[in-house]
């Protein structure tokens, strides 16, 4: 009887150890600055990007975060929803290559939107709305360089690409045809949110968890059964 309890606690140490390093891995993979969705059709029009911003400080806040829109292929229509605590300045830039749309010609777009006055404080984030008139149709990704200032002075710059493992990434949106995109527009993104739903990035994050503990879970099952039936005494 002492074997088989010894096997089932060894069996359930093994079995925490597991869904302890899936869920380390989790809390690393999201303490980057992301954006959400992580793919819009090529051409898009009136959407919305959330820029998610966690704190990954032990004893300093978060009092400053910096978007920088790219100007090649730039984001039309810029619109920042107000954030409680935060003011939002938006600094637009004159295009070197104008761009046509049905509306006329745009000279001038979004290249920096800044936050400031507010907090994330250790161990907490916050998302930043921003909602666009149209995506460019020329590239197959946008990257925004983010500079997260915290309150000891301390600048993380998330501006690193073309590089999966790097520390510092920069918040990349995909580009891709009409039939692969799987985000919702500005007006059903915001409908979804008041619904107490999130973003398709967040849901499919959700998901791979949740498979993941169950994996884990029917590993630990599986390994303590095992146990118990080796634990059990032969019989003549």
């Amino acid at each position: 009887m002492s074997t088989t309890r010894t096997a089932l606690r060894r069996a359930a140490t093994a079995t925490a150890l597991a869904a302890a390093g899936v869920l380390a891995a989790a809390g690393i993979a999201s303490a980057h600055v992301t954006v959400h969705p992580e793919n819009y059709a090529k051409g898009a029009t009136d959407g919305l990007l959330t820029f998610r911003v966690p704190n990954e400080e032990d004893s300093a806040s978060t009092t400053k975060v910096q978007v920088f829109l790219p100007t090649d292929h730039p984001v039309l229509g810029v619109l920042v929803h107000p954030r409680d605590g935060w003011t939002a300045k938006v600094t637009t830039t004159k295009l070197k290559t104008p761009v046509k749309t049905d509306d006329g010609t745009i000279t001038e777009a979004a290249s920096e939107i800044t936050w400031t006055g507010g907090k994330i404080a250790p161990g907490e984030y916050a998302d930043f709305d921003v909602a666009f008139g149209e995506l460019p149709e020329n590239t197959g990704k946008l990257a925004f360089k983010t500079l997260q200032t915290y309150s000891d002075g301390k600048v993380v710059r998330w501006i690193e690409q073309d590089d999966e493992e790097s520390e510092n990434p920069a918040p990349v949106l995909e580009l891709t045809a009409d039939d692969e995109a799987t985000a919702p527009s500005a007006r059903n993104a915001s409908a979804t949110k008041a619904e107490g739903g999130s973003g398709s990035a967040s849901d499919s994050t959700a998901r791979g968890l949740g498979v993941a503990g169950l994996l884990v879970g029917a590993l630990g099952l599986a390994a303590a059964a095992f146990a118990v039936v080796r634990g059990r005494p032969s019989r003549s």
